[in-house]
């Protein structure tokens, strides 16, 4: 393959922004495919990949480049110059790239591939934390399978069509899909498209989300006719999920303490046909407090460090921090014992993570089980994902029944 320099040189200013100025690794990919209107489909398969690429591994290249973030223009050029060695890529001859040690780089490649914390391209907490709760051999095998760059994964919006129907209306449109095993609503894209300029996505006719999350709406047991509380709906993945699973039919109340998240999911209602859904800010304890006991089902997707999504937000491998998974924790609980009040007697709630970390999941329903809270409960079942097993994003959903 060859390198073309307006290509390179947009993934070189990526790079720059999500390691020196703490831009989100999405936000900039999406920056760097405005710059020229010009390229083609591969030409932006190039930039967004090569920059996911070089950030899923950051740690490796930089071990093996010898250079350390904050990164100069010099640093990056040499991590971009390990991933094309390391990719069998020639290297043009550019004023940018130096002297480039080939048999060094791969040789030094081989030598850190035989530590896991460098294979993998993780921090030093990271590894240890994680070895420590789910034990070696079952880290070694998630870590490497959640740096696996994730499919494309769409959900049937069962409301306007069938997953069958849908299926012949993107191949009408050149975009190939596949059915998921034991995921009744969901298609996977064998090579990855922008299914988002298709017209089947502005006719409400999908969604994309990952199968792992597709699991946890259904895991709800919900019912057309349904009073459901979606506590921490955001922009609304999970709520529309629901909706489609209630016919239309019961009352969704989709709660968030951000209203701008809300807003995304009113647009996405409105192309998804979705009607029975209320919105509501919770800027205050009252709005908690005039549902107490009135819902047959309440979902709490809660915060989480996000560990079982990585494969899709490779730069929180970098952005995550020990302190933050332990201030998580603090809320998850609180979270817990706040929402749950809204579930009524003989009612059902499932509290979801997108961790795979057992403190962040068995655990804090545990804690909840034994609280003055959670007496009231019983823990009917639960539910974990884990990506090398499943081969999606890793998660977590337990459903407990209110006495």
């Amino acid at each position: 393959m060859r390198l073309h320099r307006n290509l390179t040189f947009a993934v070189i200013d990526s790079i720059r922004d999500i390691f020196n100025e703490g831009v989100y690794a999405d936000k900039a990919v999406e920056k760097a495919l405005k710059r020229d209107k010009r390229w083609g489909a591969r030409d932006r398969k190039f930039v967004a990949e090569t920059i996911y690429d070089i950030v899923r591994w950051n740690r490796l290249y930089a071990e093996i480049a010898e250079v350390k973030a904050p990164y100069d223009r010099d640093n990056i050029w040499r991590l971009f110059s390990v991933w094309c060695i390391l990719r069998g890529i020639a290297l043009p001859d550019w004023n940018q790239i130096g002297d480039v040690p080939e048999r060094r780089i791969k040789g030094r490649f081989a030598e850190l591939s035989r530590t896991r914390k460098y294979r993998e391209s993780i921090p030093d907490w990271m590894d240890e934390m994680c070895a420590k709760e789910l034990g070696e051999e079952i880290w070694t095998k998630e870590i490497a399978a959640l740096n696996v760059q994730a499919s494309v994964i769409l959900r049937t919006n069962t409301l306007n069509i069938t997953r069958g129907v849908l299926q012949k209306k993107l191949k009408a449109e050149g975009v190939n899909t596949e059915f998921v095993p034991n995921h009744p609503d969901a298609l996977i894209l064998p090579e990855r498209a922008n299914v988002f300029k298709t017209e089947a996505f502005h006719s409400g006719y999908f969604e994309v989300q990952d199968a792992s999350s597709q699991l946890v709406a259904a895991y709800l047991d919900v019912k057309p006719g349904m009073k459901v509380i979606d506590t921490c709906a955001g922009a609304g993945g999970k709520t529309l999920h629901l909706s489609a699973l209630m016919e239309n039919k019961g009352q969704i109340i989709a709660m968030d303490i951000y209203e701008s998240k809300l807003r995304k999911l009113k647009v996405r209602a409105k192309r998804n046909k979705a009607h029975n859904i209320d919105m509501r800010v919770i800027d205050s304890t009252k709005p908690i407090k005039k549902l107490q006991g009135k819902a047959d089902r309440v979902l709490i997707d809660a915060p989480c460090s996000g560990l079982g999504v990585i494969r899709r937000n490779p730069d929180s491998k970098w952005k995550l921090q020990p302190e933050f998974i332990e201030n998580i924790k603090k809320i998850q609980q609180d979270v817990l014992q706040q929402y749950s009040t809204m579930v009524k007697p003989g009612g059902k709630m499932v509290y979801a993570t997108c961790s795979v970390l057992p403190s962040e999941n068995q655990e804090q329903v545990n804690h909840f089980l034994t609280s003055d809270a959670g007496k009231d409960f019983t823990f009917v079942s639960d539910k974990k994902v884990l990506a090398h097993i499943s081969g999606f994003d890793g998660f977590y959903m337990a459903l407990l029944e209110r006495k």
